[in-house]
């Protein structure tokens, strides 16, 4: 294998905006896709970006070559002989010198469900055939930046939340986070599927927060909320005189969160017609105002949400298939609450401690019987549905939450699932622990992780963890922890 010079026509066709990665010293790329025309024609555009770009002709010969010189990034098929994309990664992915090379895919459509796969064993990105230049020139320009990035700032935020963020004690719900921080670090975008209430939003906030756009704007809105016409102008922004009424040129929700992350959420609402104009705007990356002429580019990271099934939605005409493929980077399912059922009560302590700030007083403590009670109910509004159970409790608890707080429906309505299983004896399980303990034993854990982040600082340790500092305090004596100095 040797390095080509750039010669023939670009992969795919051009679009507007071309930029050069061309930076400092030539860096190293390896292109490894077993289809001749396609690995020559990425060499080549590589080349003419700056790099060093060497191609291999099937995944055995990839890996030796990025083994004997670590690429800056290594661009690979999926599907090849003697060797796939899998079998490379995983390798290179084990090896101390290729661990962190950036690595993407090239793939097929008909590949999809497996790259996610693959980015879950620690792919950074991929892109689908038959691609533009500028899509793999975007990919491999973030991946550049995000390495460069890593190396000047060590701090880069992991998929560990900070402690009162975000609840996860389920082991599914572990394995959402973990991929949905995968994703972050990708271009793609994320689709997020499941039942209303069971946190969608919460996810996305997250994956904006993990990604290279933190520092821009997270804007969401809820497409079944408006009508048609007002949800055009809300997306794509209107000049002035575009209708009546409109006196000064307003930004759309697309323009204004330029440079961060748009959250669509109940995207399975779209009317046909702003489904069309979407599109648009995934392809070009511009928009158009309602009522103007020039078309504005953006720069936006799109997460999108539904409750819906959207293949089925798409079968039956509803939903439009480019767009569905377009949305669906990436899949991400969360779970509902009555399969997450050991995160039921941590929640519920959360919601606790802020109804009880809003209120101005100290939280009461959640009763064992009501403690079963919410154990034993089904949950079909998820978390929104536990949250506003919590919060009628608060108002109408004094010292205690119990059962006769709770309502009728929740009181009588029992599942016939079992309570959240816990790990073996081997792994450190609570045995014969009563309720309580457990649940003192989980606060008072929550209690040190926040303090311990805010560097004993009690004021913003409360805040974090949504009660009151009041409250805080009384918990520390509670739970016998010494009060502690700032740091």
């Amino acid at each position: 294998m040797q390095c080509r010079e750039a010669r023939g026509p670009p992969v795919g066709e051009s679009a507007p905006g071309h930029f050069s990665i061309r930076r400092g010293t030539v860096k190293h790329a390896l292109v490894i896709e077993d289809d001749a025309l396609i690995r020559e024609n990425v060499i080549e555009l590589l080349t003419e970006e700056g790099f060093a770009a060497e191609g291999a002709e099937n995944g055995r010969l990839g890996l030796e070559a990025a083994l004997r010189s670590p690429p800056a990034i290594i661009i690979c098929d999926v599907r090849m002989p003697e060797l796939d994309g899998f079998g490379v990664l995983e390798a290179l992915r084990q090896n101390p010198s290729t661990r962190s090379v950036p690595f993407i895919f090239l793939s097929a459509k008909a590949d999809r469900a497996d790259v996610r796969a693959g980015m879950n064993m620690g792919a950074d990105d991929y892109v689908t055939k038959p691609f533009t230049r500028a899509e793999l020139l975007e990919a491999i320009r973030a991946r550049i930046v995000r390495q460069e990035s890593l190396r000047s700032a060590p701090d880069i935020p992991t998929a560990k939340p900070e402690p009162g963020s975000v609840v996860i004690e389920d082991p599914a719900m572990q394995g959402v986070y973990a991929l949905a921080a995968k994703a972050a670090q990708a271009l793609i975008s994320v689709l997020l599927l499941g039942e209303t209430g069971v946190g969608k939003e919460v996810l996305a906030q997250s994956i904006h927060k993990l990604s290279q756009r933190r520092a821009g704007p997270f804007l969401a809105l809820n497409c079944a909320a408006m009508s048609e016409s007002l949800l055009e102008g809300e997306l794509f922004g209107s000049e002035r005189g575009a209708y009546t009424g409109a006196t000064q040129s307003r930004l759309g929700l697309l323009e204004s969160a330029n440079g961060g992350t748009v959250f669509l959420d109940e995207v399975g609402e779209l009317p046909l017609s702003i489904q069309a104009k979407l599109l648009r705007v995934l392809e070009e990356r511009r928009i158009l105002r309602v009522g103007g002429r020039t078309p504005v580019a953006i720069d936006v990271r799109f997460v999108s949400a539904t409750n819906r099934d959207l293949e089925a939605e798409v079968a039956r005409g509803a939903f439009r298939h480019d767009l569905y493929y377009r949305l669906n980077g990436i899949s991400i399912t969360i779970p509902p609450l009555r399969e997450r059922r050991r995160e039921i009560l941590p929640l519920g302590l959360r919601f606790v401690d802020s109804a009880a700030a809003q209120l101005g007083r100290p939280a009461p403590t959640l009763g064992e019987d009501a403690s079963e009670i919410l154990l034993g109910y089904g949950w079909p509004g998820n978390i929104r549905e536990l949250k506003n159970v919590i919060g009628r409790a608060v108002v109408l608890a004094d010292d205690s939450i119990t059962p006769e707080h709770l309502p009728d429906f929740v009181r009588k309505s029992r599942v016939s699932q079992p309570p959240p299983s816990a790990p073996p004896a081997s792994a450190g399980a609570p045995d014969s622990r009563g309720l309580r303990d457990e649940l003192a034993a989980m606060e008072k854990r929550r209690i040190v992780e926040a303090l311990d982040k805010c560097h004993g600082n009690q004021t913003a340790a409360a805040e974090l963890l949504g009660m009151s500092r009041r409250t805080l305090v009384s918990r520390l004596s509670e739970y016998d922890l010494p009060r502690p100095r700032k740091r």
